[in-house]
């Protein structure tokens, strides 16, 4: 019988569902792959629930069927990609915090999420109309989406006016800067997408 130490590291590889999948992807039922397999539904079923774990010829077996190969079952499955961001837990920082004038806040929706294709943040605009932030440029793209309040963008030589509900995407390559129109309050869901490696 198999120690808890090596139960706990073949958990790791989730042998037993990954049979499942195979399984109900050919819509076959385990009385089918036995005839296929020569191996009985019970001990199927069992392997597909972990009850068992199955000896390597007992897995080519299974393997052959599907067409995959052994590597199938031991490559470990992919962590999913889910995170929570509570508000509590956001930091709030300065664009620029060396700068006499702060231009705009920001806080990363996005941070705990490792190696994550796109950066998602809110943020809160300062400076106000004609004084813009300063412009700034980076690779990618850069989607902006108006909360509350109005916001001036310029991008190399257009201005754009947005108001609430307003959505821009553009290039951010091009330097651009951003400038609060008015006295009230304006935030932003700001989405930036670096270029593909």
């Amino acid at each position: 019988m198999a120690s808890d130490t090596i139960n706990t590291e073949l958990a790791r590889y989730g042998i037993g569902s990954k049979l499942r999948r195979l399984r109900l992807r050919k819509s076959m039922g385990l009385l089918e792959l036995s005839k296929h397999t020569g191996l009985s539904p019970a001990l199927l079923s069992k392997l597909e629930r972990d009850v068992m774990h199955p000896t390597l010829p007992t897995l080519a077996r299974i393997a052959m069927v599907f067409s995959v190969g052994l590597e199938y079952f031991f490559n470990t499955e992919p962590r999913r990609i889910l995170e929570i961001v509570r508000k509590k837990d956001r930091l709030r920082f300065p664009d620029s915090p060396d700068a006499a004038q702060v231009g705009y806040y920001f806080e990363s929706l996005d941070f705990p999420v490792p190696n994550r294709p796109l950066h998602s943040f809110l943020a809160e605009f300062n400076t106000v109309a004609p004084e813009a932030s300063r412009p700034h440029e980076h690779a990618g793209i850069e989607f902006i989406y108006l909360l509350s309040g109005k916001l001036e963008i310029t991008a190399g030589e257009e201005t754009h006016e947005l108001t609430e509900g307003d959505a821009i995407y553009f290039d951010s390559a091009v330097p651009h800067a951003y400038s609060r129109i008015g006295t009230k309050l304006t935030k932003a869901l700001v989405t930036l997408l670096p270029p593909r490696a």
